[in-house]
């Protein structure tokens, strides 16, 4: 099964694999695991699995969903699809064997735009050089602060068409990040109610970094105990920005 997004910069989800752990304090307030207990309680089969006690906290169970492999070959009309919104492609339990399945199958529906988001930065690196890496797949990794900033360069080791840079929830500044070889910046708070609030001067300089170096922004949200609870403007107007196709 796969679902039409209510994500600003996507048009749909697919979910190759479910579940995941917590990795970074990023992670703390997941809405993917909130809603993995909810659909579990429901019944649903691919949220039955229990995650282990990590260091971290508790996750989801990872599962891997070969028969999903073929949901986006049934979609006519070309999408822009954001790959496992409720899990991580690049988590250790994933198969290498899994994830470049995945990739096959993103190489031969280039009519799709494919966006692929993890934390797990060092792994992607170590499997994206066995990757033959297709033009309509970006690539990004998730800087929820300046300690996570390394991230990126892990990402700038891939050979993605696309690269692009995740933060949110946005939970500390960003007052240094290197762009160089990053096409696409995303920026937004933490929604729940559990939200952490988000200072104006952590987007402020992350929107200012992004216009130094030429990188697309995109204000996603400010936060709440919803996401609109306090809109997506900034400075008075919205950023929709996306990636330059021709230049990158």
């Amino acid at each position: 099964m796969a679902d039409q997004s209510g994500i600003e910069w996507t048009e749909a989800t697919w979910n190759p694999t479910t579940g995941c752990d917590k990795t970074s304090p990023g992670c703390d307030n997941c809405y993917a695991l909130v809603l993995a207990k909810r659909l579990k309680a429901m019944g649903q089969p691919k949220y039955q699995k229990d995650g282990a006690e990590t260091t971290s906290g508790p996750g989801f169970g990872l599962t891997v969903h070969p028969n999903t492999l073929d949901i986006p070959r049934s979609w006519r009309s070309p999408k822009t699809i954001f790959v496992n919104s409720m899990s991580d492609l690049f988590h250790p339990e994933v198969p290498e064997s899994f994830i470049q399945s995945v990739f096959d199958v993103m190489r031969e529906t280039p009519q799709h735009q494919y966006q692929v988001l993890t934390k797990r930065a060092q792994r992607l690196a170590e499997i994206g050089s066995r990757i033959d890496w297709p033009q309509n797949v970006w690539m990004g990794v998730s800087i929820e602060s300046q300690k996570y900033a390394f991230r990126a360069n892990y990402l700038r080791e891939v050979d993605a068409s696309v690269r692009f840079v995740s933060a949110e929830p946005l939970i500390d500044s960003i007052d240094d990040l290197d762009l160089g070889g990053i096409h696409w910046l995303i920026a937004g708070g933490e929604s729940g109610p559990n939200c952490r609030p988000m200072e104006p001067e952590w987007v402020e300089s992350l929107f200012a970094q992004c216009r130094s170096a030429g990188v697309p922004f995109f204000f996603k949200q400010w936060g709440g105990r919803t996401p609109k609870s306090k809109g997506r403007t900034l400075n008075g107007r919205t950023y929709d920005e996306m990636p330059d196709l021709v230049s990158c």
